[in-house]
């Protein structure tokens, strides 16, 4: 599955406001390759049929799961691209055993951490509850919270995580972070004081979630962790949702220790209607838009479309590979 299309068929998925394909990177490719929006919301069988006849894949980050039961149906595909340099939901070792190339491009993290904060402000400060009030013609009708003087909880300290900490000390907090690899060089450039697992939950006012899901960090926080929690705490998590035992949140959110809960990321997503997830009063829900801004769209297109180009002539691009062990390098 090397060989090259003279002009390959390109499906851009899971472009769900268009905005992927509005990017004017792809007008690159016009000459060489025939680019289509996929905007039909399919699985299994039914997505591969969607998906036959095209040779390049464009994957909207991890919104398909592309095991290897769908790319073995793929059978005209050769180069499957997301954005991002991981994506879980990509089986790296079906895709090179079926010959097909997997590539990635560079993302921003600043736009999570920021919509991360947004979260943690409009929670303490009841945004959302007040600005419904001013529609409805009411006036201050809550009480917020403050975070100076509180105490901000990282869980992964990497190019996100840090981001967090220096804003956390913007705002008067005390910040404490904890990770699995974390070690004293890591925590002190960014002000932060390493802590447990356990202590951190213990502590903290505010919990981040800023850790990469792997087999370490796949239900991290369970009921015990979660009944852990600072007792009127808050829980953030822009990461991923299989970081956190869905069940069990979902009974802390009911019965305590924490308050609530601001989640931009879902096990299913879009979460079916019946989910509790959206429909718990102490829950601020998000669409994942932690990596949904203009910058990173523009970033992944015009990287995409050099990867795609660099494979069609045999030159550089951004492949995704696997390390010892199975894990996406």
């Amino acid at each position: 599955m090397t060989d090259r299309p003279a002009r390959p068929r390109v499906a851009l998925i899971d472009d769900w406001g268009g905005h992927m394909r509005d990017q004017a990177a792809w007008s690159r490719l016009d000459d060489v390759a025939e680019v289509v929006s996929v905007s039909d919301r399919l699985e299994g069988p039914l997505l591969a049929q969607r998906l036959h006849g095209f040779d390049v894949v464009v994957a909207n980050r991890e919104r398909t799961r592309f095991d290897r039961e769908l790319l073995g149906r793929l059978d005209t595909l050769r180069l499957l691209a997301t954005n991002g340099m991981r994506n879980a939901a990509i089986d790296l070792k079906a895709a090179a055993e079926l010959g097909i190339e997997v590539c990635g491009t560079d993302t921003l993290g600043h736009p999570t951490a920021e919509l991360a904060w947004a979260l943690i402000l409009a929670w303490t400060r009841k945004l959302l509850e007040e600005a419904a009030a001013v529609r409805d013609g009411r006036w201050q009708s809550t009480l917020g919270r403050s975070l100076a003087g509180k105490v901000l909880g990282i869980l992964g300290l990497g190019r996100i995580g840090s981001r967090m900490a220096v804003v956390g000390q913007a705002f008067g907090m005390d910040v404490i972070a904890h990770s699995r690899s974390l070690g004293p060089g890591e925590v002190a450039p960014c002000g932060a004081t390493g802590a447990s697992l356990h202590n951190l939950l213990a502590s903290a006012d505010v919990v981040s979630v800023h850790l990469p899901l792997n087999d370490h960090t796949r239900g991290l926080l369970d009921g015990a962790a979660l009944s852990g929690m600072k007792p009127g705490s808050l829980l953030v998590n822009t990461a991923r949702a299989e970081i956190v035992d869905q069940n069990a949140l979902i009974t802390a959110l009911q019965e305590g220790p924490m308050a609530g809960a601001a989640l931009d990321v879902f096990h299913d997503e879009p979460p079916s209607p019946g989910d509790p997830l959206r429909r718990l009063p102490n829950v601020l829900a998000t669409p994942h838009l932690g990596y949904v801004v203009e910058d990173n769209y523009a970033l992944a297109a015009e990287q995409t479309v050099d990867n795609i180009v660099g494979w069609l002539s045999g030159g550089e691009r951004r492949t995704l590979t696997l390390k010892a062990g199975g894990t996406p390098q």
